[in-house]
C-alpha cells in the first residue's frame, strides 16, 4: 500500500485489530438473517510524512450510505460545544448577514442551526441521505455529495464562496485527503478562513484510545502531518487550539497561502515542538501500541467473564462506532453483554455490527436493573453518568474500558 498523502511505501505497522464489519453498519431484523461483510482492520504509518492510516479494503461509498446512523444532535455536550464554536467564530472573524458559512460534513444540521439562528447565510455539504434529510428539516440548504476539488469548483462557478468553512470530525473520514483539502483552497474567499477539528493522534497513543480506530477513519492526524498536507494544497495554518472533545482533539485554523491576512499564532510552533518531543517523527513512538491495546482487550474480557461467573448483570450504553471496535476486537457477544442502550431511535431495534448485540431504548434499564453499565463512548462519560444517575438507586456501577478498565 502507498501513503495517501505522499505516495511512499507503507511498511511500519501501528496496530492490527483483526477484522470486523464497518462500525456504523448496524443490522436490522431483516439483514441479521444474512451474512455480514468483514474487513481487516490494520493501521500503518508512513515513515516519510508520518501520516497514520487505515489499510485500504473498502470504499467510502460503502461506509457512508443511505442508512448511515450517526446523528450529531443526540449528544447534548456536542451541541453545547457547537453553539459556543459558532459564537466564537462570529466574534473572532466578524461574520454577519453578508458572510457565508459552509460546513463540510454538516450531518443533521447540529452546528449550522446556530449559524442560521444568527442570520448568517449558510450551506451544508453532507453525503449521507439520512442526516442530510434531518438537516433540511431544520431549514438548512444541503448539497448531498462527497466534497472535493470537483464539487468546490462547481460551487465557485455558481457564485458560492465561503468566508468560513467548517469541517468537524471529517478529515479522518476521507480516503483522498489531498483532493479533499485542496477543495477548501478553491472554496474559500481570498480572505476566508477554514477550521478543522479532529481527534489528536498524540492523545490516541498516550491514552490508548484504540477504539477510535475503525474503517470509517482512513487517517489519524497530528499537527505535524496536517501542516504538510495543507501546505501542499496551498493553505497555511495560522492557529491551533487543543480541545477536550473526543478524548482530546485539535482545532486547526487555516487560510489561503496566497491571499490570507491572519497573523501566525505562537500556538502553532509550540504544539509542533510538543509533538516532536513526544517522538512523532520517530518510528519508536509507534512500535509498542499493539501491546497496550492487547492489555485493554484482556482486562475487558476478564471483567465480563468474572461478572458472568458471579451472576452479575451487565449492560452497555451508547451504540457508538468506538464501542463496535472494542466489542469486535475483544470477541464479545450477547452471552457476555445482552444489550446496548442508545438514545438515537435510528439505532434502536437494530443490532451492533459483528457482535450482533441488540440495541434497545433506555426504558430497558429500569426493567432489567443491571449491576454494571459499560459506557462505550467514554468521551461522553460525564454526560452519560449524569443522564443515568438514577441507576444508583439500585446500586448499579458504571464501567469504562479505555484507557484502562475503571469501575465508578
Amino acid at each position: 500500500m502507498k501513503c495517501r498523502h505522499c505516495n511512499s511505501d507503507l511498511v511500519l505497522s501501528l496496530v492490527d485489530l483483526g477484522s470486523s464489519p464497518p462500525s456504523n453498519a448496524y443490522l436490522t431484523n431483516v439483514s441479521i438473517e444474512g451474512p455480514e461483510k468483514w474487513f481487516p482492520l490494520r493501521v500503518l504509518v508512513c515513515e516519510k510524512c508520518w501520516l497514520v492510516q487505515t489499510e485500504d479494503f473498502t470504499d467510502a461509498e460503502d461506509l457512508f450510505d443511505t442508512e448511515y446512523a450517526y446523528f450529531s444532535s443526540f449528544s447534548d455536550s456536542w451541541l453545547v460545544h457547537s453553539k459556543q464554536y459558532v459564537h466564537d467564530m462570529i466574534d473572532r472573524f466578524r461574520l454577519n448577514s453578508d458572510s457565508h458559512v459552509v460546513e463540510v460534513a454538516a450531518n443533521d444540521g447540529y452546528l449550522l442551526q446556530y449559524v442560521k439562528e444568527a442570520g448568517i447565510p449558510c450551506t451544508g455539504i453532507e453525503p449521507t441521505a439520512s442526516t442530510a434529510d434531518a438537516a433540511r428539516k431544520r431549514g438548512i440548504p444541503v448539497i448531498e455529495e462527497f466534497f472535493g476539488i470537483r464539487l468546490a469548483n462547481e460551487l465557485v462557478q455558481k457564485g458560492i464562496q465561503a468566508d468560513l468553512t467548517v469541517a468537524n470530525n471529517v478529515l479522518a473520514h476521507v480516503p483522498d485527503i489531498n483532493d479533499f483539502i485542496t477543495g477548501f483552497t478553491s472554496l474559500l474567499k481570498p480572505k476566508g478562513v477554514a477550521t478543522f477539528e479532529f481527534p489528536h493522534f498524540l492523545k490516541l497513543v498516550n491514552y490508548n484510545q484504540f477504539d477510535t480506530i475503525y474503517h470509517e477513519h482512513f487517517s489519524y492526524l497530528t499537527l505535524t502531518t496536517v501542516r504538510k498536507i495543507f501546505t501542499r494544497s496551498g493553505l497555511t495554518i495560522f492557529d491551533v487550539e487543543e480541545l477536550s472533545t473526543h478524548g482530546g482533539s485539535l482545532r486547526v485554523f487555516v487560510q489561503r497561502s496566497d491571499t490570507g491576512v491572519e497573523s501566525i499564532s505562537d500556538n502553532v510552533n509550540s504544539l509542533l515542538t510538543i509533538e516532536n518531543e513526544h517522538g512523532i517523527n520517530n518510528k519508536k513512538f509507534y512500535q509498542d501500541f499493539q501491546k497496550t491495546t492487547d492489555r485493554v482487550k484482556h482486562e475487558f474480557l476478564s471483567f465480563l467473564i468474572k461478572a458472568k461467573s458471579e451472576n452479575k448483570s451487565v449492560a452497555a450504553y451508547g451504540a457508538a462506532a468506538k464501542g463496535n471496535t472494542l466489542l469486535n476486537y475483544a470477541g464479545v457477544r450477547k452471552d457476555l453483554l445482552p444489550f446496548v442502550v442508545d438514545r438515537n431511535p435510528n439505532k434502536q431495534r437494530k443490532y451492533m455490527p459483528g457482535s450482533r448485540i441488540p440495541i434497545v431504548e433506555e426504558d430497558v434499564l429500569n426493567h432489567v436493573k443491571p449491576d454494571y453499565i459499560i459506557i462505550l463512548p467514554w468521551n461522553l462519560r460525564s454526560e452519560i453518568m449524569h443522564q443515568l444517575s438514577y441507576v444508583h438507586n439500585w446500586g448499579c456501577q458504571f464501567v469504562t474500558a479505555i484507557p484502562r478498565l475503571t469501575i465508578y
